[in-house]
């Protein structure tokens, strides 16, 4: 698992494609393409970390479709960052989403089984 996102400012400054690009590259240098098949990567706004806040599904949907385009590759892309039951459907419904990465929701049965269940609407 591989995490990567942008901080509060950078994200003012207009700099998230740049700073994950940056962190691509010197994350994923050292790898072969075989063994990018092992690697799943999160995108997770340094900024949406526990606050509650969430990207919006544009920047999303953006991050993704840039990440999948440097990689070249069919690998797991994530978004995390204050997944919760009432954002997981709408996260999941954004194109090129493979998954959620859950961080404080996961502390909470109760959430976090809404979040795995979210298509089931159990």
């Amino acid at each position: 698992m591989y995490c990567v996102g942008e901080t509060l400012l950078e994200k003012g400054e207009n700099r998230t494609l740049q700073v994950i690009e940056k962190q691509l590259e010197i994350g994923l240098a050292s790898l072969s393409k075989d063994d990018l098949r092992y690697v799943i990567i999160a995108y997770e706004p340094r900024w949406a970390i526990g606050t509650g806040r969430t990207a919006s599904p544009e920047d999303i949907k953006e991050v993704h479709a840039m990440i999948r385009s440097l990689t070249k590759n069919d690998m797991k892309i994530l978004y995390g960052g204050s997944v919760k039951p009432e954002t997981v459907a709408e996260i999941m419904a954004i194109g090129g989403v493979n998954g959620c990465l859950v961080g404080d929701a996961s502390l909470n049965a109760k959430d976090f089984s809404r979040i795995v269940q979210y298509k089931t609407g159990k």
